[in-house]
């Protein structure tokens, strides 16, 4: 195995972990999820946290 197939290779597995990712990050079953994280900093606000 030379060094030009291990790095195309990687490339294309790198590129295949890219796209599991995207797809993940983008699939609709997540958005809940997500929006809810987007929403823990002003947990403490809502719940009239400390001052």
């Amino acid at each position: 195995m030379d060094i030009n197939l291990l790095r195309s290779v990687i490339t294309a597995l790198s590129l295949v972990a890219f796209i599991g990712i995207v797809v993940w990050a983008y699939s609709a079953g997540r958005k809940r999820q997500f929006e809810e994280a987007a929403n823990l900093p002003f947990a403490d606000d809502e719940r009239g946290g400390r001052a």
